[in-house]
């Protein structure tokens, strides 16, 4: 098959999810090209693209594109539109809001030229954090489901994002697929701590959603209860970073946390005792997989698919509330044994969400597709 990959922004979990169907789908024999922003990103996701070039016959092409609806979207989808043309897919698949988009219109133009290709779409979350009574939200749903109708295929990511689906846009008019997302095999070694680490680790883009901030206010908070200072790690960037320092520095943590740009997950782990992941919303975390296939004890937010993981009971899943976090960072520093053999067994991670199994589960999605996509054709040519 010849299949590219359509998304915005090549940083965080919807990059990693596309690195590694790249990396299945080359290894399968199919030609892979990818679309996406050039304009997010820095020396990181260079390097990562720059390990991803040999894998993708079908080529890169990377074009300014706006996260907000402008002006500018214009050119920007023609390019687009241009770029995915010249690759020739039997398989368009497209990734979060924007290039769900993309891949759906553009595919459904390429069919009107009588080109073959089968358009999926995988919205990881996206426009589906919005609230379904604002008037931002009430746009981004009708849209999707008008998008539904020229979509050959949903891929959810997690349960709880295929029921947000269907609240807030409607039941699929098209087939669908819940298909955990999954870490390689080489994943599952475990990262050993540093001696002498901090106590805990944020990883992740420095924006609100993803809740630096209740990280930050609850560090502050456990640094006040125990009358100790509480040591941590933050590594990540985004627009919103120096803010981040600046609320640190503002509650006197200066000293008592370490910021780095972003870095290899595996790399990062090493660096504390305990992950912490407070996001507002998700639908499923690549850093949550990573961290516990690695070993790791981890705090996170009973958001998106994150109870899918840990199961309902965990007392590893907290409301994104700096207050309760401040909590459950005290009880863990209590009996931090006891928490980490609470954690989910690797056997159970491996059956449930593992890169092959991803891979299989995907593959299948698109052979599914192809299928409605040439009995659709012959009804056509009958």
């Amino acid at each position: 098959m010849r299949i590219v990959h359509c998304f915005r922004s090549p940083v965080g979990g919807i990059f990693r999810h596309v690195r590694d169907l790249v990396a299945a789908q080359t290894a399968a024999g199919h030609q892979v090209g990818i679309v996406c922003d050039s304009s997010t990103g820095g020396n990181f996701e260079d390097r990562l693209f720059s390990d991803l070039k040999e894998h993708l016959q079908l080529g890169l092409a990377r074009i300014p594109m706006q996260r907000h609806v402008g002006a500018g979207d214009l050119v920007s989808a023609y390019r687009t539109y241009t770029a995915i043309k010249d690759m020739e897919p039997d398989i368009l698949h497209g990734h979060g809001a924007k290039g769900g988009v993309y891949a759906r219109v553009f595919g459904s133009l390429l069919r009107v030229f009588r080109s073959r290709v089968a358009r999926l779409y995988s919205p990881h979350g996206g426009s589906l954090h919005y609230d379904s009574n604002s008037l931002t939200g009430k746009v981004f749903f009708a849209a999707e489901w008008l998008l539904a109708r020229m979509t050959d295929h949903l891929l959810f990511v997690s349960e709880y994002e295929r029921r947000t689906f269907c609240e807030k846009v409607g039941l699929p008019p098209c087939p669908s697929s819940l298909v955990y997302n999954g870490v390689q095999d080489s994943e599952f070694a475990k990262v050993a701590t540093k001696r002498g680490a901090p106590d805990f680790l944020y990883i992740g883009m420095m924006r609100d959603l993803k809740g630096p901030d209740i990280f930050i206010d609850a560090l502050a908070e456990v640094t006040r209860k125990t009358g100790r200072a509480i040591t941590a790690v933050m590594v990540g960037d985004g627009d919103d970073r120096n803010k981040y320092i600046a609320r640190a520095n503002a509650l006197g943590l200066a000293d008592s946390i370490a910021f780095h740009m972003p870095m290899p997950a595996r790399k990062a782990f090493a660096l504390a005792r305990i992950v912490v992941v407070p996001s507002r919303a998700e639908a499923m975390p690549y850093i949550v997989l990573e961290a516990l296939a690695a070993g790791k004890a981890m705090i996170a937010s009973r958001v998106g698919g994150i109870p899918e993981i840990f199961g309902n009971e965990s007392p590893a899943l907290i409301s994104p509330d700096s207050a309760e976090l401040a909590e459950t960072m005290l009880a863990v520093l209590e009996g931090e044994k006891a928490f980490c053999a609470a954690m989910p067994k690797e056997a159970e991670l491996r059956s449930r969400f593992s890169a092959s199994v991803m891979a299989s589960g995907i593959n299948d999605a698109y052979l599914s597709a192809l299928k409605t996509d040439d009995n659709a054709a012959q009804a056509v040519k009958a």
